[in-house]
């Protein structure tokens, strides 16, 4: 199985499956390199954003770190929270 917290398109996909999405984002881990996700291993692992509603991922402190129209609302996308299932 491939880690998940290396930095690529299909690792977004499959942590979106189980991000908490709150406020309008989703919280994800990669690893990084001076605040950078990356896509190899390194001894840090940070929490990035994902904002569907514009395609953005964002560090820390918020800024923008990766914008991809796959993963944007307005171009098609589909938030994964809107299909889980409900329980309760």
């Amino acid at each position: 199985m491939t880690d998940q917290h290396l930095f690529t398109e299909d690792n977004i996909d499959r942590q979106l499956e189980s991000a908490p999405f709150t406020l309008g984002y989703y919280t994800l881990h990669f690893y990084t390199e001076r605040g950078k996700p990356v896509n190899r291993v390194t001894p840090a692992i940070e929490e990035f954003y994902l904002y569907p509603s514009g395609g953005t991922l964002r560090d820390k402190t918020f800024n923008i770190v990766f914008y991809n129209s796959r993963f944007d609302t307005y171009r098609g996308f589909k938030p994964p929270h809107l299909s889980r299932s409900k329980t309760g």
